[in-house]
């Protein structure tokens, strides 16, 4: 089996679009459509790769014409299929904030006195801002936090870790869940 510890997902391909073959992708690159330059894709089939030929914004969604595919049976065949390049494909980031989401995996989830509550896990996008989550190694229970400067107010990628504030009280004027 092929190493993918260094692959990073970069899209994942949908429904079929019309009857000519196109295909809508759910691409989590900053620009959409900027998934259709990193020339030939891996995927989540073994032996299939994704070149995208031409690749446009249809409201939320990119819809793309793949090499190769050119009807919408072939184009269904595809649902489902992630999308991934090498990590050394993508350019060097030069700021200090800002990063890949995928350079978060793994980093060591710590609180701000320096006590390690887990190791994140994974990063969710559901529309209304990231969500972190932390796994305890101990237990393997899970948590949630918002991604945002003030819960997570140090990443230090380089040294392996990432600081955790998690929010103890609503802010004045909200009022807390039922």
């Amino acid at each position: 089996m092929a190493d993918t510890s260094s692959r990073i997902l970069l899209g994942k391909i949908g429904a079929a679009h019309g009857i000519k073959g196109e295909v809508r992708i759910t691409s989590h690159t900053q620009d959409p459509a900027a998934i259709a330059d990193y020339g030939p894709l891996q995927t989540n089939r073994p032996g299939l790769v994704i070149t995208i030929e031409s690749a446009r914004l249809n409201k939320t969604v990119l819809v793309a014409r793949l090499n190769g595919v050119r009807d919408r049976n072939a184009a269904e065949t595809l649902n489902g299929v992630e999308l991934y390049v090498d990590r050394n494909q993508l350019p060097e980031i030069d700021d200090e904030d800002d990063f890949y989401h995928a350079d978060l995996i793994g980093l060591d989830a710590r609180l701000d006195n320096g006590v390690s509550i887990g190791a994140v896990s994974a990063i969710y996008d559901h529309g209304a801002g990231d969500i972190l989550e932390v796994q305890d190694q101990r237990s393997g229970d899970t948590f949630l936090y918002p991604f945002t400067k003030a819960v997570v107010p140090i990443i230090r990628i380089a040294e392996g870790y990432l600081v955790i504030a998690p929010p103890l009280d609503a802010e004045p004027g909200e009022e807390e869940p039922d």
